[in-house]
């Protein structure tokens, strides 16, 4: 058996609260996001208080590195809700001094006031949700704000907190790969220190995803042009000095995010909020964590005190290279696995390296540019039978 180090101690500990409400539901998003008509906020912090006392109860030792609020509509929460959340955190674990806080943000939630609070609260970092940048293609992504109000909230984040990142996404319909290109150009314009490019994937239970079934969406671009804008996307980032340092995700130096480093890394994070997912490695031994998906399920279980009835797993070490394998080839630093894992599979790793997808040194593996844009299959092939 593969004897695995104890990761997290390398890759950092994090927090991530998931706040699970938005204005409208995008009709791309298969994440937990819920649309309701009124949210009692004092009784969801009061919730997100006692969830980090039992976390923090279970990690004692810890210096927290990173916090993200994630969601749904972070940028929703009332002021007090998040200034109640980072004052529990504080006080419940040692905070590293160079801490990350960030909060994504659609839009049409910004204001600057209420930006204002999030930054005397403890926020440092944003994360914008912009899309597009013209009025047809947000219209047709499901999004309630324009392209102007998405560059004067960009305007807004980066006037208030130290750093800022926004989203874009490509491979939309009836988008060429010059339109791409030209959309591309004027969001670096802005001169951003990060930039997370997601080329749009259709997800089954999908507002998309139903339609793509019934043959009613049209113009998606076929997989040459995808793979064009691919091209365009990692060639005009690393002229502009934002490499991709991870598939998506493009940053200039010592500006990528780290809570997202803590996933791709196999460090440890706390999930709390519906639907979150964690990791913990308590005693030697490393935890899945999954809450349950329902808002007001989730919210019963952490004030009758069941909450630890949630799905709570142990990885054995074949599930734990599996999610080193998954994530850690994401990035392009590449990853370092244990040496009987490279010997057992070397046979796999050989082909890849021989057809020009895979580069190895000693025991480190990198996926190369040729490589990643057929990751998903690299990864099939490693992880296969």
């Amino acid at each position: 058996m593969v004897v695995l180090p104890e990761a997290w101690r390398d890759g950092g500990f994090g927090l991530y609260v998931h706040w699970p409400f938005c204005q409208a539901k995008c009709p791309y998003c298969d994440f937990n996001s819920h649309v309701v008509a009124s949210i009692d906020q004092s009784r969801w912090a009061a919730a997100f208080e006692s969830e980090i006392d039992r976390l923090a109860a279970m990690t004692p030792d810890r210096v927290l590195n990173s916090v993200f609020f994630g969601g749904g509509t972070p940028s929703l929460m009332d002021v007090e809700t998040i200034d109640r959340i980072l004052n529990r955190v504080r006080n419940s674990w040692r905070l590293a001094n160079d801490i990350e806080v960030t909060l994504e943000a659609n839009p049409t939630s910004i204001e600057a006031g209420r930006f204002a609070g999030y930054q005397k609260a403890g926020v440092n970092r944003v994360s914008v949700g912009v899309q597009a940048l013209n009025d047809r293609d947000l219209k047709s992504l499901g999004r309630l704000h324009s392209a102007t109000e998405a560059l004067e909230a960009v305007d807004i984040a980066r006037s208030t907190f130290e750093r800022v990142s926004f989203d874009l996404i490509y491979a939309r319909q009836n988008q060429t790969a010059e339109q791409w290109q030209a959309e591309l150009d004027r969001a670096l314009s802005f001169d951003p220190d990060h930039l997370s490019l997601y080329q749009l994937t259709i997800e089954d239970g999908t507002a998309f995803g139903d339609r793509l079934k019934r043959g009613l969406l049209k113009g998606l671009p076929n997989e040459d042009v995808g793979a064009d804008m691919w091209d365009i996307t990692q060639t005009t980032c690393e002229n502009a000095g934002l490499p991709a340092y991870e598939v998506s995700n493009h940053a200039k130096r010592d500006q990528e995010s780290r809570h997202n480093l803590i996933y791709w890394r196999s460090g440890d994070w706390a999930g709390i909020g519906p639907g979150a997912h964690g990791r913990l490695t308590l005693d030697g031994v490393r935890y899945e964590t999954v809450c349950a998906k329902s808002p007001g399920i989730w919210i019963e279980h952490v004030e009758t005190g069941t909450i630890s009835r949630n799905f709570t797993s142990s990885l054995n070490n074949s599930d734990v290279i599996e999610e080193r394998v998954l994530m850690g080839l994401r990035m392009a630093e590449g990853i370092e696995l244990p040496s009987s894992w490279i010997s057992e599979n070397s046979l796999k790793i050989n082909y890849l390296v021989e057809i020009g997808h895979l580069e190895i040194e000693g025991a480190h593996l990198t996926v190369t540019q040729s490589g990643r844009p057929v990751l998903n299959a690299l990864i099939a092939h490693l992880l296969g039978s």
